[in-house]
């Protein structure tokens, strides 16, 4: 298998990749959503919730808090997840930004 070359991107363009990997799960997404709906979770929470495998749910909190879209505390032998608001602002600063580009020509062009 060949190499990604994120290397011939941008700063800008790689972090855009990245921050979209979030949603390319449907999993992930279903996680995002609890957690704002209940502002903090428990991992055995979102297994009863989702309807997925522990580990199936723990791989995707991993990505998700490598993104840094959420953290986590230890409370006796669970981990609490919840949302890292800081960093969830930032990525929909980057987001929106790309997102809300417009078209500038009023005409068809394909």
């Amino acid at each position: 298998m060949g190499l990604a070359k994120t290397e011939i991107f941008t700063d800008e363009q790689n972090e855009i990749a990245v921050l979209a990997k979030v949603f390319s799960h449907p999993a992930r997404v279903a996680i995002l959503q609890q957690l704002f709906k209940i502002d903090t979770c428990y991992c055995g929470d979102l297994v009863d919730e989702i309807g997925l495998a522990q580990p199936t749910i723990s791989q995707h909190l991993k990505e998700l808090r490598s993104l840094g879209l959420i953290k986590g505390s230890v409370e006796g032998t669970s981990v609490c997840y919840c949302i890292d608001k800081d960093n969830w602002d930032k990525m929909k600063n980057v987001m929106l930004t790309f997102l809300n580009q417009d078209i500038s020509t009023k005409e068809e062009c394909c």
